[in-house]
């Protein structure tokens, strides 16, 4: 699974990253971007939208916004199958704006944080869904990020990890008019970019008050696994 994430980069970074001619989103730092939290999308209308969303997917069809809390993932392998995403896979794809992302091992009473990232450090997009909610007054517009099961990178830490797209594939990702499971299913599994690298990091990321650079500085541990 992904349960947080960083995203730093600057808007002109971000904009040469992504091919962005529109932004309605916020692109303030944070390096500990929880479920529930905004987080910044590209989505495509003709152009290119940086929009603000929220992490945790409410459905449009839903009757509150309790589901949110249980769809920040969404499985690659059965999303052609899920009443939740079915829907969305066909139509509303977005591509969710990162630099890295954190998981956990045990270590002891406490969960050990290890960081992942490009090894250049710079933007990458995990693949998305995105829906509207207009239950209340204002509509509330959130994502979900997929998962997919975890490669040689991230596997001795954990058996899941977000789907990072290639930027070649981001055109064809975001294209509303690409409604095809298959040539979408093919994306999640050959337009993955790879390459990332890990490190632990402090333990004070388990907690969302700290959000600052010192959340992503590697830090030395004892034993467990070797850094990539």
């Amino acid at each position: 699974m992904c349960g947080r994430f960083t995203r730093y980069s600057s808007l002109e970074i971000l904009k040469k990253s992504f091919q962005l001619q529109e932004v309605a989103g916020d692109v303030s730092p944070s390096y500990n971007i929880a479920p529930l939290q905004p987080v910044a999308a590209v989505m495509r209308h003709d152009v290119n939208r940086l929009e603000r969303f929220r992490w945790g997917l409410v459905p449009s069809w839903a009757k509150d916004r309790t589901l949110a809390a249980r769809l920040i993932n969404a499985r690659a392998e059965t999303l052609s199958d899920k009443p939740s995403f079915r829907s969305l896979f066909k139509q509303r794809r977005c591509l969710i704006a990162a630099n890295g992302f954190y998981e956990w091992t045990a270590d002891g009473g406490q969960k050990q944080p290890w960081y992942f990232s490009l090894s250049s450090g710079g933007p990458f997009a995990f693949a998305g869904l995105w829906d509207t909610w207009k239950g209340e007054e204002d509509p509330y517009h959130s994502c979900t990020i997929i998962t997919t099961a975890a490669d040689e990178s991230v596997l001795p830490i954990h058996d899941r990890m977000p789907v990072i797209l290639a930027p070649e594939v981001y055109v064809d990702w975001l294209d509303p008019q690409n409604q095809d499971n298959t040539r979408l299913n093919a994306i999640l599994r050959e337009g993955r970019a790879g390459g990332l690298k890990r490190f632990p990091v402090s333990k004070r990321v388990n907690s969302i008050r700290h959000n600052d650079f010192a959340c992503i500085e590697p830090v030395e541990i004892q034993h467990g696994l070797s850094n990539h």
